[in-house]
């Protein structure tokens, strides 16, 4: 099982993650591109740091929301979206290669993240700025989601992710955050629910009925308050799990 967390999500002088103890116990890395969060000087720094702790570097992009944190649902025309998509790959791609590595994936976040999960529009335009920035880059999304299943129709690596601090509905989507109980904060309870997923395959929902998961990558947030210490905790159970803790990409 793979181990992601949103990373760089700062900004000038603000900064929300704890980008350094993240990367001592994740594998993969969605650094923010500049669109939600992150600026120049933060991508640098994440991507200098990811590079030399062996970890794989993706581009978390989104909407263009600086003040929503990209947790805003909008209604972008698919040509411009695709273009947004392929401009913020290529900014982190410059820092990726100049760090040794490069871009191994990428991760819409917030509200585009859960917009591809059903609209066909902006999910084809999400994957056709991937195409356009080039490479083949795998595509991280929920599964069943209208997103990987366009990023599999263009022939790119489509791998399903789950989420550790996150509600699930019924139906296998992620709990609005605007609901109560979206979040899960107690500790005990994402280690619990993280080996799950990793061993049994499947997570109670937030009504109590069991729901399959099927997942390569498992996220931690990284704006979670603790999320550094939580991330090690869910390492450790997964290991101690039997579960080989490895970047897919």
């Amino acid at each position: 099982m793979d181990l992601n967390a949103d990373l760089g999500e700062g900004f000038g002088n603000w900064t929300l993650t704890d980008d350094d103890a993240l990367l001592a116990c994740v594998t993969s890395a969605n650094v923010a591109c500049g669109f939600h969060a992150g600026d120049a000087s933060v991508m640098r720094r994440v991507c200098d740091a990811a590079a030399a702790g062996g970890v794989r570097i993706g581009a978390q992009v989104s909407y263009r929301d600086l003040a929503g944190f990209g947790r805003r649902s909008m209604d972008v025309p698919p040509a411009e979206l695709t273009a947004e998509i392929a401009y913020q790959i290529g900014a982190l791609r410059v820092f990726a290669q100049a760090a040794g590595s490069t871009v191994s994936y990428v991760k819409p976040h917030g509200a585009l993240y859960n917009r591809a999960v059903w609209d066909d529009d902006q999910a084809a335009a999400v994957v056709a700025g991937v195409r356009l920035a080039g490479g083949g880059l795998a595509v991280l999304g929920l599964p069943g989601s209208r997103l990987l299943a366009h990023a599999a129709e263009a022939g790119l690596p489509a791998v399903e992710e789950a989420f550790a601090d996150r509600a699930y509905t019924p139906q296998g989507t992620l709990v609005p955050r605007g609901e109560p109980g979206a979040v899960v904060h107690d500790a005990d309870d994402v280690v619990r629910r993280s080996v799950g997923m990793a061993v049994e395959r499947a997570v109670t929902g937030a009504d109590g009925s069991r729901i399959p998961v099927s997942a390569r990558s498992l996220c931690v947030h990284g704006d979670t308050p603790g999320a550094a210490a939580l991330a090690r905790r869910v390492r450790t159970a997964l290991e101690e799990a039997g579960v080989a803790v490895r970047a897919f990409a």
